[in-house]
């Protein structure tokens, strides 16, 4: 049996400061960086903005001079001066180092479980 709409499955966000850009071809945007999570991640609209909503952006979170989130991401919604992007693809250091970032922020191995198992289902 499906569950209801209203019980979708929601990963959790982590407010997090980190420098972040994102790049399109080669248009580039310093981004301030909002949440994000295993599933991707909100931005504050910068004021240059003239992405193509149409086509994927390359998004890059610097954790510190050694560590970066690298991901391609396809803006999903704009809502109050925000960017709202799901990452479409993620490489294997990227995503291990996303994981540990959820881990420690979420406290709970168990939560951190079921949102890995649940974006499994959704692939």
């Amino acid at each position: 049996m499906s569950a209801p709409r209203t019980e979708r499955r929601r990963f959790q966000r982590i407010a997090f400061d980190a420098a972040t850009e994102l790049a399109q071809g080669e248009r580039r945007w310093t981004v301030e960086l909002h949440d994000l999570s295993l599933k991707g991640l909100l931005v504050k609209r910068p004021r240059d903005w003239n992405g193509d909503p149409d086509q994927p952006f390359s998004a890059t979170i610097t954790l510190d001079s050694e560590t970066r989130l690298q991901m391609e991401v396809v803006l999903t919604r704009t809502h109050d001066g925000l960017l709202g992007f799901v990452c479409r693809h993620i490489d294997l250091d990227s995503i291990s180092h996303l994981r540990r970032l959820v881990e420690l922020n979420l406290g709970d191995e168990s939560l951190l479980e079921r949102e890995l198992a649940a974006l499994g289902e959704e692939h």
